[in-house]
C-alpha cells in the first residue's frame, strides 16, 4: 500500500484512484456502457457459451491498451485506472500480472500485483468483463498470482476491498484471506476499505 500511495502522490491526481487495490469485478456489475465506454441504457449481458474455455497467461506492457480498455468496462467512473497507471505498474520490476483469455482470443480478465519493499505481495487490482463473471475467472486469477508471489518467496499477500462489497469479500474469504483492519475513507468517493491478508506458508 505504501508504494502505491507514493505513486499516487507523485504521478496522479486524486481522481485517478490509484489506491483501488483489491476491487473485484467478480461480484457486482458496474453501470452498463456502450462500446465507447459511455454510461448508457442498461444492457443484459447474455454471456459466453457454457463451453467457453479460459487460459491464464502472463500480462505485460505489450497488452497495455487492451487491459486498459477492459478496465474501463469493468469499473465505474472514479475507479478505473488511467492508461499511465497501468503503464507504470506493468513496467515495474516488482510487478506480477496475468490475464484471462477466452477461447475466441479476447482478454476477459486481469490481475496485477506488486512485490512490496516489506516483502509482501500486494494485489493492486483484479477485473473480469461483465459477461464473463461467475465462471471462476477471478478465482483462477487469484490462485495464479498467489503462485507467482510464491515463486518470489513471498509468504504474505494483502489486498484492499470495499467494505460494502460483500461478494468480493466472500470470494477472498473462500480463498483463505482474513480481514485484519478497517481503512476509513480509503477510496476516492469516501468509502471505507478493508485490509485482508493471507499467509502462503
Amino acid at each position: 500500500m505504501a508504494v502505491l500511495k507514493k505513486i499516487r502522490s507523485r504521478l496522479f491526481s486524486t481522481q485517478d484512484t490509484l489506491l483501488r487495490g483489491g476491487k473485484s469485478a467478480a461480484a457486482g456489475a458496474s453501470p452498463a456502457r456502450d462500446h465507447e465506454g459511455r454510461r448508457g441504457v442498461a444492457v443484459a449481458y447474455t454471456g459466453p457459451p457454457p463451453e467457453t474455455h479460459y487460459d491464464i497467461r502472463p500480462l505485460s506492457v505489450a497488452q497495455l491498451d487492451e487491459v486498459w480498455r477492459l478496465d474501463q468496462r469493468c469499473f465505474i467512473d472514479g475507479e478505473a485506472y488511467s492508461r499511465d497507471t497501468f503503464e507504470y505498474l506493468l513496467t515495474s520490476p516488482e510487478v506480477i500480472a496475468y490475464r484471462a483469455m477466452a477461447s475466441d482470443g479476447a482478454m476477459v480478465g486481469f490481475i496485477v500485483g506488486l512485490v512490496e519493499p516489506d516483502q509482501t505481495g500486494h494485489v493492486t487490482t483484479i477485473g473480469v468483463a461483465p459477461e464473463h463473471r461467475r465462471r471462476r475467472v477471478a478465482e483462477r486469477l487469484m490462485q495464479k498470482i498467489e503462485d507467482g508471489f510464491g515463486r518470489r518467496q513471498i509468504s504474505t499477500v494483502r489486498l484492499e476491498v470495499r467494505s460494502v462489497n460483500a461478494g468480493a469479500q466472500q470470494l477472498y474469504k473462500n480463498l483463505g484471506y482474513t480481514v485484519t483492519q478497517r481503512l476509513p475513507r480509503y477510496y476516492s468517493n469516501g468509502g471505507d476499505g478493508l485490509l485482508m491478508l493471507k499467509s502462503l506458508d
